[in-house]
């Protein structure tokens, strides 16, 4: 699906309904995917952002709401869903769920732990033990890295190192990229939120293999070139014909014969839906100690 056609399709359910609609609604009275937004504008604000719409405020959904949602996709799989399983099933997103318990591989200890919380177990309980048997014995997710049970064997206090405070923001990186090799790793950190599944990275021309979900269940194979500024692709002479997409910090090259993802701009619409905010558990802190 082009831009233009994502357009005529937005415009058209606004005047349907009589008001700006949200993603949700979007996505279930049209033609148009989650995929399709991303490829084309990155994100729904920026697709309203083109028709000349703006929703304004904030929706979230309500945790049961997105608990029966991922359980559903649990008990018809029969296992935890990948984030690409779970966008492949469920009726939402899988952003609130990762904005909520800061990344996936928290989702499904958080949410067994909240069924169990609010008394769902009974409702939910083949799923409950679904999720129980495939994570052994499922924690409760948290910000707090000193923990003296279940900590990763990599961690450890060196006597000759500052020690700083729990991050008060979830961010891939704490300050912008001044280089080549920060963009990719900030690349690394963000490209599943861009649609990417990252296949082979190496030092040769081009940086990077990946997979770009085109729309559901297809995908297509890009060769990436990591820049600090999409204009030194042409300082370093690389061939054009080698690379289909230059990702950088800044996009200083408008005439660019390849196509160019800066993620200085991705990153400000990445802020904006809140894909990275406070700390959830800091939060919670906070508010218990004031």
């Amino acid at each position: 699906m082009t831009a233009e056609e994502v357009i005529i399709a937005i415009k058209k359910a606004t005047e349907e309904l009589g008001r700006v609609p949200s993603l949700e609604e979007v996505l279930r009275a049209t033609q148009i995917s989650r995929h399709a937004i991303r490829r084309n504008f990155i994100s729904y604000r920026e697709a309203l952002a083109a028709c000349g719409l703006e929703r304004r405020g904030t929706y979230r959904l309500p945790l049961k709401l997105l608990f029966v949602d991922w359980a559903e996709v649990v008990r018809k799989l029969g296992r935890i869903p990948t984030v690409s399983e779970y966008e492949m099933h469920a009726k939402h997103s899988h952003g609130p769920l990762i904005r909520i318990y800061r990344g996936w591989r928290h989702v499904a200890a958080g949410l067994l732990e909240y069924a169990r919380e609010e008394g769902l177990e009974a409702a939910w309980q083949d799923v409950v033990d679904i999720v129980a048997r495939q994570l052994g014995a499922p924690t409760r997710p948290s910000c707090n890295t000193g923990s003296t049970t279940g900590r990763p064997g990599w961690r450890r206090k060196m006597a000759d190192q500052l020690v700083y405070g729990a991050p008060m923001a979830r961010a891939p990186m704490v300050f912008e990229p001044t280089n080549e090799a920060g963009v990719a790793v900030l690349f690394g950190a963000i490209h599943g939120e861009l649609g990417f599944s990252i296949l082979h990275v190496q030092q040769g021309f081009p940086d990077c293999e990946a997979m770009l979900e085109i729309e559901p269940g297809k995908c297509q194979r890009e060769r990436i070139e990591f820049e600090f500024q999409s204009r030194n692709f042409l300082a370093h002479m690389h061939p054009p014909n080698g690379c289909d997409r230059i990702v950088c910090w800044e996009d200083n090259w408008p005439d660019s014969p390849i196509e160019v993802l800066e993620l200085k701009s991705a990153m400000e619409q990445l802020m904006k839906e809140g894909r990275f905010q406070i700390c959830q558990e800091c939060q919670r802190r906070r508010k218990k100690s004031g």
